[in-house]
């Protein structure tokens, strides 16, 4: 009995542990695939997360860009019935052939000349009618147009030319030469188009532009560019600041609208470079305003004037002269009796700022003294020998001179270097077309020499050798004697229209 109740005990815990097994191994396959489970959510996961870190992930886009416009038509439309064609007849003179010679064609002696002015009428001029053409474009209802003074100087007639084909006589408001501006007008009697004026300051290198005319006659052509560049200093004149544009800019074009985006004139075409094609250049509208209200108020432009040749720093005369940040504008001659002669500024001066603002460049300084009104007084602080100096010059009206240029040399002893040089007298002064007062003048340089080298040509005048002042032959003769044979030094001369430069020369 006990026996069967042993082996029943063993039978019930045989069974139990079978159970308990197969429960351990059914435990155990649902944890596997749980794990499995996990790993594939999770794999899916992290691929959903790449998949969505890439689409994320994006290159940065660049700035807002205004792309090719689809057509220019709706802005030519808009734009093109304020935009005149303009033609002009001048006089002009035949002169006689033989004239173009100084003394005849036959020699110093010509005792032909007689008989060809007798039978020939060599000696009587002959008039022709001379004509032209340009562009413009009306500013406002009263009949004002704007245009380059190339184009109506010297008119005796003028026509304007709209775009319906309706013609007027124009008469000539005021001209300003040294920004190429003039201003006409006509009377219409009925309502004219208008074009607006914008910001050329706002303009960006880069931005679209159309360009409005009447190249070769042919009226109202539309040419689209971009802007090349602004600030262009070609050498046209005391005021250059164009805007360069690759917008076609041809013969007859000349004054017409340089027009943004939105149909406003950012400028005024006025120059072509020859054989220079996709350069053109404009005159910015900012520049024009000011010399347009002038010329409608008074007929010419007055603008502000000190009575002084200045020049920018290039960086070997800045450390010459000790300018170590190269800021500010030097005063390469004085006119004499002028307002900045009386006030007391002096050649070789650095002017650094003019009422408060800081001068960086001649064109900065040039066109901040144009606005000073004439008979106002400005307070203008130079660098002198490395110290600060202020003085108070009562600005004039400016009037343009022309420096001579040197006509003759004169013979003298030439020194080691080359160069021949005298004593700078009123009359030689004179001789050579200049005003400098101090130093000696170079009168001759031997080809092949050192000063040639170095550049050094007759007409300029020596100011200092390695920062020793020259006032007279005696003084270079020292300071060049003084220089061993071998050594480099330098020379601190003047140049007539270039100003202040600096030789480097070796003895």
């Amino acid at each position: 009995m006990w026996l069967n109740k042993l082996i029943n005990s063993i039978t019930r815990r045989r069974a139990f542990f079978m159970v308990l097994f197969l429960v351990m191994i059914i435990l155990g396959v649902s944890c596997f695939n749980s794990v499995s489970d996990d790993k594939a959510k999770k794999s899916g996961s992290d691929n959903r997360s790449l998949a969505g870190m890439a689409s994320s992930v994006t290159v940065p886009k660049p700035a807002e860009v205004r792309m090719i416009p689809e057509s220019f038509s709706a802005l030519a439309e808009m734009a093109s019935p304020a935009v005149v064609n303009i033609r002009t007849v001048r006089t002009g003179k035949t002169g006689n052939i033989f004239r173009q010679f100084h003394k005849g064609p036959f020699g110093e002696d010509d005792q032909m000349e007689d008989f060809f002015n007798k039978f020939f009428n060599q000696d009587q001029q002959k008039e022709f009618k001379q004509r032209s053409l340009g562009s413009g474009f009306i500013i406002d209802k009263d009949g004002y147009i704007v245009t380059n003074n190339h184009v109506v100087e010297n008119a005796d007639k003028i026509k304007v030319i709209l775009k319906d084909e309706k013609e007027f006589e124009a008469e000539i408001v005021g001209r300003d030469p040294n920004t190429d501006i003039a201003l006409i007008r006509i009377k219409s009697g009925y309502n004219l188009p208008v074009l607006k004026i914008g910001d050329s300051d706002a303009l960006k290198v880069g931005q679209w532009v159309l360009a409005i005319g009447s190249p070769f006659g042919l009226e109202h052509t539309v040419t689209a560019g971009i802007v090349s560049a602004k600030g262009r200093v070609i050498g046209s004149g005391p005021y250059d600041d164009f805007i360069q544009t690759d917008a076609s800019i041809n013969p007859g074009n000349s004054g017409g609208p340089l027009i943004n985006m939105t149909g406003e004139v950012i400028g005024v075409n006025t120059i072509i470079i020859a054989g220079g094609q996709g350069i053109g250049f404009a005159i910015p509208i900012n520049q024009v305003k000011g010399i347009v209200e002038q010329l409608k108020k008074h007929g010419d432009v007055t603008r502000g004037w000190l009575g002084v040749t200045i020049q920018d720093l290039p960086a070997d005369l800045a450390e010459y002269i000790g300018i170590k940040d190269g800021k500010g504008v030097l005063v390469s001659d004085v006119i004499s009796g002028d307002p900045a002669d009386k006030a007391g500024i002096r050649p070789k001066d650095i002017i650094i700022e003019i009422n408060g603002q800081k001068i960086e460049s001649s064109r900065t300084l040039l066109k901040m003294v144009a606005d000073i009104g004439v008979g106002e007084v400005a307070k203008i602080k130079v660098l002198r020998d490395g110290k600060e100096k202020t003085f108070h010059v009562e600005v004039a009206k400016r009037m343009d001179e022309k420096i001579a240029s040197i006509k003759d040399s004169m013979k003298g002893q030439a020194d080691e270097t080359g160069i021949r040089v005298a004593n700078l007298t009123p009359e030689t002064a004179k001789r050579f077309g200049i005003t400098e007062k101090e130093g000696v003048i170079v009168v001759g340089v031997d080809s092949g020499g050192e000063g040639a080298e170095a550049g050094i040509a007759p007409g300029d005048i020596i100011r200092e050798v390695n920062h020793q002042a020259v006032k007279s032959v005696k003084d270079y003769t020292e300071a060049i004697g003084k220089i061993k044979k071998g050594e480099t030094f330098k020379i601190f001369l003047w140049r007539s229209k270039v100003g202040f430069i600096i030789a480097k020369l070796t003895k």
